[in-house]
């Protein structure tokens, strides 16, 4: 498990953002509710919380100090 700062990378933020799978998600309304992630995948949801807990980004930091 990370610990820390998170490396930011360009490439993967565009691409999260333009990916095909995620267009045909949200399109075909196959969204499921804010906090329903532990339905769909239980072991990357227990992953994705320890990490959000015990790492930071770069941008939101940046974006909380000249704020």
């Amino acid at each position: 498990m990370k610990f820390g700062m998170r490396k930011p990378s360009l490439k993967k933020r565009i691409r999260a953002r333009t990916s095909i799978k995620r267009q045909v998600v949200h399109r075909a309304g196959m969204k499921m509710p804010r906090g329903y992630g532990w339905i769909r995948s239980p072991k990357k949801h227990a992953y994705n919380k320890v990490y959000r807990r015990t790492t930071f980004d770069l941008f939101k930091l940046l974006k909380k100090l000249f704020k």
